[in-house]
């Protein structure tokens, strides 16, 4: 979730009272965390939807169901016309072994007659015509063979083509289920079952509260002092100077130097430049979003 930019300007780099070099914390920032909308996919009728505000979801693990009727009709009419396709295909050796079997019956023939001519016991005409009538049959083979094999592929383009269709039929029943994409907490319901849901409607927002972000800013001279995976102490504050303690990692380290904002107060008011750093934190729940929070690194 990207902090706005008032969030920015109120962040505070608390660094102690001018002169004092017993700093009770080193940068102060604002807890923020991943919040996400999550909006129906198809149109329908929300025929299920068993979630409340402040329940915990998980991802992959269906809240609620927008019923999509005419998908199931389109996913078996699809079907049955794949397996009617699927039907004609021809086995090749099947259609070509009474041709075959001539074949190999002129075959035996030939050679007998090859040995009648050569006793002097049959006319060669006799055996030019089974020769001929064999290369017909070859002939015919090899017709009804490319036959075959263009029909075949033309029923096979077919069939994968309504199998594609029945993918993309899945998948959109698929998308009529209604889930988290993230494990968190939901914060706000913008729909009711029996409501009538079309692409892009908002359901509900989760926001993974348990794991907070504290976003803070560091100066260039902290800045050599720290690295990515650094355990550092953290401080939410409770109000009315009371504080809790955590322990946090910095996760990330901005690149680039940003402006101070005018009401951040550092170490060194000459420097002008800081850096932005955020912390993750294990929330028990008393950590807000929004809430400030303090750093000792």
């Amino acid at each position: 979730m990207k902090t706005p930019a008032i969030l920015l300007i109120g962040t505070l780099f608390l660094l102690g009272a001018c002169g004092n070099k017993d700093l009770e914390h080193d940068a102060s920032g604002i807890f923020e965390t991943t919040e996400v909308i999550v909006s129906a996919k198809v149109n329908g009728e929300i025929t299920r939807f068993d979630l409340e505000e402040g329940q915990k979801v998980t991802p992959r693990t269906p809240v609620g169901h927008i019923d999509t009727p005419q998908l199931s009709l389109q996913k078996e009419q699809l079907i049955a016309t794949r397996q009617s396709i699927v039907s004609k295909l021809l086995n090749e050796n099947r259609q070509l072994a009474a041709l075959r079997q001539q074949i190999a019956i002129q075959q035996r023939e030939q050679k007998r007659y090859e040995k009648l001519v050569e006793a002097d016991a049959a006319n060669q005409k006799q055996l030019d015509d089974i020769r001929y009538q064999i290369e017909v049959l070859e002939r015919e083979v090899a017709a009804t063979s490319e036959q075959l094999i263009s029909s075949n592929s033309s029923l096979s383009n077919q069939s994968a083509g309504l199998k594609a269709q029945i993918a993309q039929i899945d998948d959109q029943i698929n998308n009529a289920l209604i889930i988290s994409p993230i494990q968190g907490t939901v914060l706000t319901k913008y729909a009711e079952q029996g409501e009538y849901a079309t692409p892009g409607k908002p359901l509900f927002k989760v926001a993974a509260i348990e794991d907070m972000k504290l976003r803070a800013y560091i100066t260039a001279d902290q800045l050599t002092a720290i690295k990515i995976g650094q355990p550092v102490t953290v401080y939410a504050d409770q109000g009315k100077a009371e504080r809790r303690e955590y322990p946090g990692t910095i996760i990330w380290i901005a690149d680039q130097a940003e402006f101070t904002p005018k009401t951040i107060q550092t170490r060194d008011e000459r420097a002008n430049l800081v850096y932005a750093i955020k912390v993750a934190v294990k929330n028990d729940g008393y950590i807000k979003q929004g809430m400030y929070g303090d750093i000792k690194l």
